[in-house]
């Protein structure tokens, strides 16, 4: 899935700013190593924060993009250790059934189906 798909897929299926959050938390615990999805699912998820990162969330605004961007560029030890803090902190005001919801969303609304193989998401 290319990240045209999945600003389409976006489109199609709008996120609520608590929809944002949660991509954005998934994006930290990418960022600190501590996510255990699959790799296209992670590349996928990558894409999905690509697309949504300008949109208002309720909770995480610029310094966590800003934060995200700068471990893109240079994921140190120390950087994931911080990243790591900034995560747990992130899912703390997540609730749980939320972060399920937002993820069943994801399946049921289609965003993982249909690649099977990383060639077809780069």
């Amino acid at each position: 899935m290319r990240v045209d798909r999945v600003a389409g897929w976006v489109q199609a299926h709008p996120l609520s700013p608590s929809d944002v959050d949660c991509a954005t938390a998934v994006m930290l615990k990418i960022l600190d190593g501590k996510c255990k999805m699959g790799s296209i699912d992670k590349i996928v998820m990558e894409q999905l924060y690509e697309v949504v990162k300008d949109q208002p969330g309720l909770r995480f605004g610029d310094d966590y993009h800003a934060l995200i961007a700068a471990a893109r560029q240079d994921a140190d030890e120390a950087m994931k250790n911080f990243i790591y803090e900034k995560r747990v902190l992130a899912e703390t005001a997540i609730s749980r059934p939320v972060m399920k919801a937002f993820k069943a969303m994801l399946r049921e609304q289609g965003l993982f189906a249909g690649h099977n193989s990383e060639e077809e998401i780069e």
